[in-house]
């Protein structure tokens, strides 16, 4: 990391500035610091297809396609976020995938009305994030370093489980879960990113994920846990199509499921762009916002119409961001490229799907981690003397992680509503945000007595 800060130079925060521009990278090492970042979201990028296309029953080239496509897509997403436009682009150091939370309501409409109702609601999405951007970046004044705080803290922590179930390896059902060898080979990841953190320096350091991931596999390539089946079944060219498997349908009730989810995925995204301004030392405006939300919502259109999925700024690369310490927008740029080339070579994009769950868990742990700290440091602005601010911390983070632990707590409760209150991220963010409102902005509010006695004492005296 140090190498890499000592190369930028100190700026105030601007909305006008580029992030960390002025970091001074080689070719090759922003191209390996890419593929870096490819790693970290990759499995979620994979999982999601396969997921879908299992419950759906695809066959062996439909779920080559839907694989390959999506990997392309993934990488045009994370170009439209990457440049600044006059509509478009955050113009943040992030990276696009596919929205997990889409899974069950992806499925349920695919199974209910069909592909192409499924592939309609996500285009109606879609034109919802992007018709609508404007007025939800009009909410920024909802989002004080309490509230964001808050919700990138639970961001990283409800993440945590996913990486601790990889970290077993991956199935909480099967027989094997939780084997020694998983626990081995997820740990030693864990102890190869916090060793070349603790000794190695300069770009040797901000490249402890990915190192820790390719000597994890390495390792567990020994232990029998690698199979290169993937990379043999897959073919060597794929093109994506609009419409592969049928043109759109649309159907009211899955549209508006699908903008629930979408939803989901703004504030979420909302939660990284801020947590990316405060890593880059960048301020986050209203204009801003509206270009990052359009961006995903062209995105999540794109998805429909060549038969994908819808896309958010995953929140994994910002651990990467903040362990590298490497905040300029090169490496993505390089990450983009290679996910459009897996994307049109299934066989080499295959290579990806090899590396075993534990290995992925291992650095999860870390990343998500870093990403739930990093809220931490936010919440050190907030004046907890305050028991206002206090409570919509405490309530919000406890709410965010109560849910993801017990999901199943709100199973007797509409469909339509399940899809967002089961996400502990949106729970706790809308907890967050409503009393930040009850306790901080409402009119006519009092004053916390320690605050009222500070005015006091601030007044003028007359004699």
């Amino acid at each position: 990391m140090q190498s890499a800060k000592s190369a930028t130079p100190v700026r105030t925060p601007d909305s006008s500035q580029k992030p960390n521009e002025g970091q001074t990278l080689s070719t090759w090492q922003a191209a390996i610091l890419g593929f870096q970042h490819l790693l970290a979201m990759y499995s979620g990028d994979v999982l999601v297809p396969l997921l879908i296309g299992g419950a759906l029953h695809f066959n062996a080239i439909q779920m080559a396609y839907l694989i390959s496509a999506d990997i392309f897509m993934c990488g045009i997403a994370t170009l439209l976020q990457l440049k600044r436009t006059r509509l478009t682009g955050i113009a943040l150091p992030v990276v696009l995938g596919c929205a997990v939370q889409a899974v069950t309501p992806l499925t349920a409409i695919g199974k209910s009305y069909g592909i192409g109702t499924m592939y309609g609601a996500i285009i109606g999405a879609g034109i919802f994030v992007f018709l609508s951007a404007g007025w939800f970046s009009k909410i920024k004044h909802l989002f004080p370093p309490v509230v964001t705080g808050s919700l990138i803290t639970i961001i990283g922590f409800t993440l945590i489980p996913v990486g601790f179930q990889d970290l077993g390896g991956g199935d909480v059902t099967a027989k094997d879960f939780g084997d020694l060898k998983f626990l081995a080979v997820g740990f030693l990841t864990i102890a190869i990113i916090l060793g070349l953190n603790a000794f190695a320096k300069g770009f040797l350091k901000s490249l402890a994920i990915l190192l820790g991931i390719l000597l994890g596999t390495v390792v567990a390539s020994w232990l029998g846990m690698v199979s290169l089946s993937p990379v043999a079944q897959a073919s060597w060219f794929h093109l994506p199509q609009f419409f592969y498997f049928g043109t759109p349908k649309f159907e009211w009730s899955s549209i508006l499921t699908m903008i629930l989810v979408s939803l989901t995925t703004m504030v979420e995204s909302t939660g990284v762009f801020f947590a990316l301004g405060e890593i880059t030392g960048r301020k986050i405006e209203e204009a801003d916002l509206k270009r990052g939300y359009r961006a995903e919502g062209i995105a999540v259109i794109l998805g429909g119409l060549f038969n994908t999925f819808p896309y958010s700024t995953f929140s994994e690369n910002v651990g990467v961001v903040q362990l590298s310490g490497i905040k300029t927008r090169k490496p993505i740029y390089f990450s983009a490229a290679f996910l459009l080339l897996l994307g049109l070579l299934p066989k080499v994009g295959a290579l990806a799907t090899v590396i075993p769950a534990p290995v992925l868990g291992g650095a999860m742990i870390v990343m998500f981690g870093m990403v739930g700290v990093q809220g931490i440091r936010m919440l050190q602005q907030v004046d907890f003397k305050d028991n206002n601010n206090l409570l919509v911390s405490a309530i919000s983070i406890g709410l965010g992680l109560g849910v993801t632990v017990y999901p199943q707590i709100f199973q007797d409760l509409p469909q339509a509503i399940q899809i967002v209150v089961n996400n502990g991220v949106v729970i706790g963010s809308f907890s967050a945000v409503v009393l930040n409102v009850i306790f901080n902005l409402r009119p006519n509010r009092l004053p916390h007595p320690a605050q009222a006695q500070v005015n006091s004492d601030a007044q003028p005296k007359h004699h």
